[in-house]
């Protein structure tokens, strides 16, 4: 099976996705070399297996048999052309939503912001599915040098090294957008500094089992 263990990861993570946005509105992909294995159009998140996963190349060419590849390919298609991570995700959850529909980016108010970068940037609006909203998006992300953005009156998306770890963040972003909300509906938030932020990215290379923390 062509891009096989994209496709299963797909699959396995399907779940994570469904938990995060509402209906079938969500998108997830994974790459290998010049193509992408991605969720199918329409399709609800545990009605299909490794064998109906689309394959799609960079520019958006079908590479395997499967189900018809999700409407937003393009964006897909280009931020692996630009950034080049390992996995996407899109969603349109809540909270990150709410942010979008208030043409609002997310400022550093917590220091997880460091899992995707130091800010997760507003992408200006297109209609979705096209190439316009994958230029914005990418330009937003490269101008933040974010692995993250918020598509304005739409949704997120997140780019990780593997879908795991897209997925993570995903979540680590939509959790902050829920607390910029809520404190927003208090006082202004407060927001880290630059030196404050770097003093966190160290600590941060060296966090987990293989590190000090």
């Amino acid at each position: 099976m062509t891009l096989r263990r994209e496709r299963e990861a797909i699959v396995a993570h399907a779940p994570a996705l469904s938990a995060l946005t509402p209906g079938r509105t969500g998108n997830l992909s994974v790459r290998d070399g010049d193509a992408f294995a991605v969720t199918p159009t329409g399709v609800a998140y545990d009605a299909f297996e490794a064998d109906d996963v689309p394959v799609v190349g960079l520019n958006g060419d079908r590479r395997a048999d499967g189900m018809a590849p999700s409407s937003e390919v393009p964006m897909h298609a280009g931020i692996y052309r630009h950034a080049r991570p390992g996995a996407i995700v899109h969603a349109h959850s809540p909270w990150a939503t709410t942010m979008a529909t208030l043409g609002r980016s997310l400022p550093p108010i917590h220091y997880m912001i460091v899992a995707v970068g130091r800010e997760v940037p507003l992408a200006d609006y297109a209609p979705y599915g096209t190439e316009e909203l994958a230029a914005n998006v990418v330009a937003a992300m490269a101008d933040a040098d974010t692995d993250a953005a918020i598509l304005a009156n739409h949704g997120l998306v997140v780019m990780g090294p593997d879908l795991e770890t897209a997925v993570e963040n995903t979540r680590h972003v939509e959790d902050l957008c829920r607390l910029y909300v809520r404190s927003s509906a208090v006082g202004e938030p407060t927001v880290l500094t630059d030196d404050q932020l770097a003093a966190v990215e160290e600590r941060f290379e060296s966090y987990g089992q293989n590190g000090d923390a």
